[in-house]
């Protein structure tokens, strides 16, 4: 019981703490196989945190849950089945995780691509994939997404910038005084 707790409240405070790198470090210790240079804001993984794996540079977005097994199973034919449902979640190298998405159990996401906000995603992605929807499906290749990008009216160079230079030059983009 008082493991738990501590347990608990070491998550509570590494959420809190809004370091990436504490993030990082803490769902390793818990089993999450974490490549390099990535950058975490969501803690959401369920018990199985060993069946996780994220590849180098991936990005998570806040709110997003990683479910690893499949609780309807184990609820409704728990004596039929004697035990649960299980998956692995696995994302390549160099991939997007948009805010509030759900990864289910038994998915891969091939490298280069990205899911959109809100997705529920189960299943193999291929490489270079843009992923969206509920249930989620390749919209388009990673190509076209970068030309849209390209093209876009809300694109405005503010990688170099320091936060408030990058404030005044999205109100001067959008005209806002």
């Amino acid at each position: 019981m008082i493991k738990r707790f501590m347990s608990s409240m070491e998550r509570f405070l590494v959420n809190r703490s809004g370091s990436n790198e504490r993030m990082i470090k803490y769902l390793r210790k818990q089993g999450v196989k974490i490549g390099n240079d990535c950058l975490i804001q969501s803690m959401n993984i369920a018990n199985e945190h060993f069946l996780v794996e994220l590849g180098d540079h991936v990005a998570v977005a806040s709110g997003v849950r990683f479910i690893t097994h499949d609780g309807g199973a184990s609820w409704f034919f728990r004596e039929e089945l004697k035990g649960g449902i299980f998956g692995k979640i696995t994302l390549g190298d160099n991939v997007f995780i948009g805010m509030n998405s759900i990864l289910l159990p038994n998915t891969t996401i091939g490298k280069n691509s990205m899911v959109g906000a809100g997705s529920v995603v189960r299943g193999n992605f291929p490489d270079n994939s843009v992923i969206l929807g509920n249930p989620a499906k390749v919209i388009m290749k990673m190509s076209a997404q970068k030309m849209l990008y390209k093209l876009s009216p809300g694109l405005c160079p503010t990688l170099d910038l320091n936060l408030p230079d990058t404030i005044n030059l999205l109100k001067k983009h959008f005209d806002i005084n």
